[in-house]
C-alpha cells in the first residue's frame, strides 16, 4: 500500500496528543525551586535505572502510547479500547514465527481438544499465513478433510464465500462446527489454474491415530497419523498384537509416519522410548532454563532389537520428525522416504487471566547428535521419489523454509536442502517393506558349514 502524505489536520491532531501544554504568555510560570528541580533528577534517573534493570523499553511504550491516544481521537470511525488492545496483541506475535499466535478463549479449547484427539470439524491440520490464508499441512487420515480429497500444501482462501483477511483470527475457529453441518472452501492447488471448490461436512473426529497390520509373515506395519495423548499407549498395544500375530516376536517393522503433521512431543517420546534400549531421544534448548529439557530412553526394547524402516515424506513435520530422527540417529531403524518438512520448534502454551492462550515458540528440537530439524528436516538414508504421475509431480510446494518469518535453520540455503515430496500410496509401503528385509538379511547369523 502506499503512503500517504500527513495532512495539516493530522499533523496537529498528533501535536496535540503528544506536546505539552504551552503556557500562556500573559501567565509566567514561576522558576521551579531547586530542590524539586533536584528531586525531578532523581526520580529519572531511578526510572532510567528500572528500565535497563527490566528490559522494558519505556520509550518505545511512549511511542506506543501516543499512537494509541491517536487512533482514539482522530480514527474516522470510534474504535473501543478492548479492540485495540487485543489487535496490539495479535500485532506483537505476527512477525514473530508462524507457529506463535493469540488465541481467544474457544481457540484456545480447540487447540487442547485436538491434542486429545476429540473435536468437532473437518479434520485437518493448518497454520494461518500473514495474509490471513490458511495452508494445510496434512489432512488426517479417515476425516472429512481426507475424503474430501484435500491434500497437503492446499492454500484455503475463502471460507462459506468470505475471502480470508489478515484481521481473522489465528486459528481453526472457521473450520468447526456442529456435526452434519457443512463448511464450503476455496482452495487454491500448487499446478492448478483455477480455484477449487469443495464442500465438506464436518463430523466429530475421533483420530485413531495409530493401526497396523501384517504385511508379510513376521512382518509388520504401524501407521501414526498424528501424535495425540492416548497414541503411545495405543502404539504399545498395536504392537503387542502384531507381536502375537508373528508367534511372539516380529522379524521387522515398517513405521508409516508419512503426512503426519505432528502433536504431542511427549507422545513421540514414548513411543521413541518403546522401540530403544538406551541412548538419547531429543532434547530441546530455549532462552530460558525451563524451555531446556532432554529426554532419554529407559530400558525395554519392545521389539527385542527386530530391524525396523521408518517412512517418511514431505508432510511429515514436528514430533514426526523428533521419532524418526531419535531413531536414526541411534542408529535403531533406517529412515525411507523423502525429506521431511522441517518444522523444529516447540511451542508452549501460556493461559492469560482472561480465558484467553498465547501459543509461543519457547524452543528448538534437537535430535541425539545434536543436529537442529529447523527449516532443514530429517533426511532419508533411502530416498524416495513421487511417481511421474502424482499430482504437481509429487513436489511439495512448500516446507518451513518457506513460511515467511520462519526460525532460520542451519545450512538452509544449501541448494536444493527442503527438496521434499509427498509420497502417497501402497508402492512406498513395498518399498520400505523391501529396504527392511535387506537390514533383516545383513542381521542374520551366518549359516553353519557342514
Amino acid at each position: 500500500m502506499p503512503l500517504r502524505r500527513l495532512t495539516p489536520f493530522v499533523v496537529a491532531v498528533v501535536l496535540a496528543l503528544t506536546s505539552p501544554p504551552v503556557p500562556a504568555q500573559d501567565a509566567p510560570v514561576a522558576p521551579e525551586p531547586r530542590g524539586d528541580r533536584d528531586s525531578a533528577d532523581r526520580d529519572a534517573a531511578q526510572r532510567d535505572s528500572a528500565q535497563s534493570e527490566s528490559g522494558i523499553p519505556l520509550d518505545e511504550i511512549r511511542r506506543y502510547v501516543t499512537v494509541y491516544s491517536a487512533v482514539k481521537a482522530a480514527y474516522v470511525e470510534p474504535v473501543d479500547d478492548e479492540q485495540l488492545m487485543e489487535a496490539a496483541i495479535r500485532g506483537l506475535l505476527l512477525d514473530l514465527d508462524p507457529h506463535s499466535a493469540y488465541l481467544e478463549g474457544d481457540d484456545a479449547e480447540d487447540f487442547e481438544e485436538q491434542a486429545r484427539g476429540n473435536y468437532d470439524g473437518i479434520g485437518v491440520e493448518i497454520f494461518r499465513q500473514p495474509d490471513g490464508t490458511l495452508r494445510v499441512i496434512a489432512p488426517i487420515d479417515g476425516t472429512p478433510a481426507a475424503r474430501a480429497g484435500i491434500k497437503a500444501g492446499d492454500l484455503i482462501v475463502e471460507i462459506d464465500g468470505r475471502r480470508l483477511t489478515p484481521g481473522d483470527d489465528d486459528s481453526s475457529a472457521p473450520l468447526r462446527g456442529e456435526p452434519g453441518t457443512e463448511v464450503e472452501l476455496t482452495i487454491v492447488r500448487e499446478g492448478r489454474d483455477e480455484p477449487l471448490e469443495l464442500s465438506v461436512e464436518r463430523q466429530t473426529i475421533r483420530i485413531a491415530s495409530v493401526r497396523g497390520r501384517m504385511l508379510e509373515p513376521g512382518y509388520g506395519y504401524i501407521r501414526i497419523s498424528a501424535f495425540q495423548a492416548d497414541t503411545a499407549a495405543d502404539f504399545e498395544r498395536q504392537l503387542a498384537e502384531l507381536n502375537e500375530q508373528a508367534g511372539g516376536r516380529l522379524r521387522g517393522l515398517v513405521l508409516d509416519l508419512r503426512s503426519n503433521p505432528g502433536g504431542l512431543l511427549t507422545a513421540a517420546v514414548q513411543i521413541a522410548d518403546a522401540l530403544l534400549e538406551d541412548g538419547r531421544i531429543v532434547s530441546t534448548r530455549g532462552r530460558i532454563a525451563v524451555s531446556d529439557a532432554m529426554f532419554s530412553a529407559t530400558p525395554g526394547d519392545r521389539l527385542h532389537g527386530a530391524p525396523v524402516v521408518v517412512l517418511v515424506d514431505a508432510g511429515s513435520a514436528s514430533a514426526s520428525e523428533v521419532l524418526a530422527g531419535a531413531l536414526s540417529d541411534n542408529d535403531r531403524a533406517r529412515v525411507v522416504g523423502s525429506r521431511t518438512f522441517g518444522k523444529g520448534s516447540v511451542q508452549t502454551l501460556l493461559p492469560l487471566d482472561n480465558g484467553d492462550s498465547v501459543k509461543l515458540t519457547t524452543a528448538r528440537y534437537y535430535t541425539p547428535s545434536g543436529k537442529s530439524i529447523q527449516a532443514l528436516g530429517i533426511v532419508p538414508d533411502v530416498v524416495l521419489h513421487a511417481s511421474e504421475d502424482a499430482e504437481n509431480g509429487g513436489v511439495a510446494p512448500y516446507s518451513e523454509a518457506d513460511l515467511p518469518g520462519h526460525l532460520s535453520g542451519d545450512g538452509e540455503d544449501q541448494p536444493g536442502i527442503n527438496a521434499g515430496d509427498v509420497l502417497e500410496g501402497e508402492s512406498y509401503i513395498a518399498a520400505a517393506l523391501a529396504e527392511l528385509k535387506k537390514q533383516v538379511a545383513a542381521n542374520a547369523p551366518p549359516a553353519s558349514k557342514g
